[in-house]
């Protein structure tokens, strides 16, 4: 039995959604607000003491970590393999899972809160969004939340995590010209750990990023993504169009600074 404590629209979340649909494993759902701030709820930090998901439960052992969900799911349910045989295609896999994990990933939460939640989260009183903060375990990540919610995309934080997720576009425009996928040959780890953070520019109306003229090879790929049966099942039907519209919205009322942050000299050759 696997069960899956998530988030709609969390990227940990939906990768590892991602390779469950693509496996074909079945798993009870357990959906924690982020928003609300659900993460923090103390049973659920008995599951995740870094107050974060995704948590994966496989026959009463407790799995944190994304990436290393994703790995042991490629393991532990063998068919179909999601990553190549060979020790060079592992190792191109690996190297993508670390670079979103090391770089990506901390860049994630200021690109998002400073667009696509930030104008709820201000309308809520401050004793509340203070108090959510206050939860975050790392003063860093607590002080970073504050920036972004106070100044948006002017956070002095902002152009450098926005320049992290062009160099991934990048990155992803040269490999795809040399193989149809991020993990080679077949869709796999490597693809299902990239794509949420695409899908979260495109969700924060940052369509110039991902446009066929400007990047083919990226527009292509997540074209024949999301005919995957398993983008269906894991990203569109956890994704309310509704909220996706707000975020979109949000997006696109502040996409003219998110082009001045651009012209500055954050795209990277």
């Amino acid at each position: 039995m696997i069960e899956l404590h998530h988030y709609a629209f969390s990227t940990c979340s939906q990768k590892v959604r991602v390779v469950l649909a693509e496996k074909g494993i079945d798993f009870v759902s357990h959906e924690v607000d982020l928003i609300a701030g659900g993460q923090h709820d103390p049973e659920y930090v008995k599951l995740n003491p870094k107050h974060v998901v995704p948590t994966l439960v496989h026959d009463g052992r407790v799995l944190v970590e994304s990436s290393l969900i994703i790995a042991y799911l490629d393991d532990a349910f063998a068919e179909p393999p999601m990553r190549p045989a060979d020790a060079l295609g592992r190792y191109r896999v690996g190297r993508w899972l670390r670079r979103v994990d090391d770089a990506v990933h901390v860049a994630a939460p200021t690109v998002t809160f400073a667009i696509g939640p930030r104008p709820f989260l201000l309308q809520q009183p401050a004793v509340v969004r203070e108090a959510n903060i206050e939860q975050i375990p790392d003063p860093h990540d607590r002080a970073l939340r504050r920036s972004v919610l106070e100044h948006g995309v002017a956070a002095p934080e902002f152009a450098g995590a926005l320049a992290v997720f062009i160099e991934m576009l990048v990155r992803m425009e040269s490999e795809l010209a040399d193989q149809p996928w991020l993990s080679g040959a077949g869709f796999g780890l490597a693809d299902a750990t990239v794509l949420p953070y695409v899908l979260r520019l495109e969700h924060l109306a940052m369509d110039p990023l991902l446009a066929s003229t400007t990047r083919p090879a990226v527009a292509d790929w997540l074209a024949r993504v999301k005919a995957r049966p398993s983008y269906a099942t894991a990203v569109e039907a956890w994704a309310a169009p509704a909220a996706v519209e707000l975020l979109r919205s949000n997006g696109k009322a502040v996409w003219p600074e998110v082009e001045r942050v651009i012209s500055r000299g954050v795209e990277v050759a």
